[in-house]
């Protein structure tokens, strides 16, 4: 008679206070969180043990700037990286020749190497400004991709199913609406989940864009026989107009680069209610302090006394303290009807019967296009040296003028003949 065994189970580890702390952190603002049980025995372990967690975010560097809603996420391994474990910031250079299709009905179009290179290099300079440098592990998924070769790919390939692939809701639409896939876009599912293979991760973050993706590295390293990553996805941040999600596209974002008083600015101008969930995303101020703002406003205090906090904590993580002081007072400055002492100079050519205004504002580079200069006429949003001028016929002759365009954009233009 035989008898049969079953498998050994995975230790279980104790769930200390210390615990309980990493998954609140863990869980703070994201979106959701797969599987929960299995991320606290990975923290539990890495208490018990001290062997750091390696987390995971993989990035395609299709832009160079960064703006506040891709800190979202870089905010998270900050606050993960604060409890011990190491992030590995992967710069996808090889998925990034493929394209990725997330959310799209086109395929993204593939980047050259020379481009990838310097976009990545911004990056990465960019995100230095949040993350960790030691315990920060930069990695290219090229490592492990190109030696794959054809022969790699194909038995890469064998491990996962068309079926699988098409409970992709946008390869769903696009095969149900007759829109084609290339077999290529198949790829890069693959590609990123094999990333978590390579890189043995415990937990991938990305937004809630890329849950897919984030599941087959968590299907695959099941199949390589490993133990399978924890998924974390961060919702993604509402820009300033209090609709879209932040995006350069838009117009509605704010970037990391922008100068302080801008930056201070765009943070003050977005909505009390939104306030709350910028706090949740973007701030690093512990949650029960933000509990203690929220009963206060609830109590009377003024609302903007709680938003210049979250200004000028954004403002002083991406310039410096220093920074963020002279932003408040410029920006109460500005509230009291007066102009920043460090507005742009310059001279302007016009005609002898002068220029109309949202010329003016184009020619000073205070507007985009002649376009947008009439829009903020249309809209109350010209001034000349403090007077709200809405006649889009409104000429300025030759002289000296103080120009403002909106709440933050100011310039002292001599207006000449030539």
């Amino acid at each position: 008679m035989t008898s049969e065994t079953t498998p050994a189970k995975a230790p279980q580890y104790p769930i200390t206070e210390a615990v309980q702390h990493a998954l609140a952190a863990t869980k703070r603002g994201c979106d959701e969180l797969l599987v929960e049980a299995d991320w606290v025995q990975k923290l539990a372990k890495s208490a018990a043990t001290g062997v750091p967690l390696r987390i995971k975010l993989g990035l395609d560097p299709t832009a160079p700037d960064i703006h506040l809603g891709h800190t979202v996420v870089l905010n998270k391994l900050r606050q993960l990286q604060d409890l011990g474990h190491t992030v590995i910031f992967l710069i996808g250079d090889f998925t990034s020749m493929i394209g990725d299709p997330s959310g799209r009905n086109a395929t993204r179009p593939p980047l050259t190497p020379e481009q990838i290179k310097v976009n990545a290099e911004t990056y990465y300079k960019q995100a230095a400004l949040i993350l960790d440098p030691a315990k920060t592990e930069i990695r290219y998924n090229s490592e492990w991709c190109d030696p794959l070769g054809a022969r790699g790919m194909i038995q890469l390939a064998s491990r996962y199913t068309v079926a699988q692939m098409l409970e992709r809701d946008d390869f769903t639409k696009r095969y149900n609406g007759g829109v084609p896939i290339s077999v290529h876009e198949f790829l890069y599912p693959l590609m990123q989940g094999y990333d978590s293979v390579a890189l043995q991760s415990d937990l991938e973050l990305g937004g809630t864009d890329q849950k897919f993706n984030l599941l087959v590295g968590r299907a695959l390293q099941k199949e390589y026989g490993q133990e399978p990553q924890c998924i974390l996805t961060m919702p993604l941040l509402v820009g300033l107009d209090g609709v879209e999600k932040m995006s350069k596209s838009k117009n509605n974002y704010i970037g990391i680069t922008e100068a302080p008083n801008d930056m201070f600015g765009k943070v003050m101008s977005i909505s009390d209610d939104m306030m709350w969930t910028w706090y949740e995303l973007l701030s690093f101020v512990p949650l029960a302090h933000i509990a203690t703002y929220k009963q206060e406003v609830a109590e009377g205090r003024n609302p903007r006394d709680i938003k210049v906090l979250l200004a000028q904590e954004i403002v002083a993580r991406f310039h410096s303290p220093v920074a963020a002081e002279e932003a408040l007072a410029a920006f109460n400055h500005r509230a009291k009807g007066g102009i920043p002492d460090d507005i742009p100079t310059l001279t302007l050519t016009v005609p002898a019967d002068g220029m109309v205004l949202a010329n003016v504002f184009k020619a000073a580079d205070m507007v985009a296009s002649v376009s947008e200069g009439n829009r903020a006429i249309d809209q109350g949003g010209a001034r000349v040296d403090g007077d709200v001028v809405k006649d889009r016929a409104h000429k300025l002759l030759a002289g000296e003028y103080v120009l403002q365009v909106g709440k933050r954009r100011f310039a002292k233009a001599t207006l000449v003949v030539g």
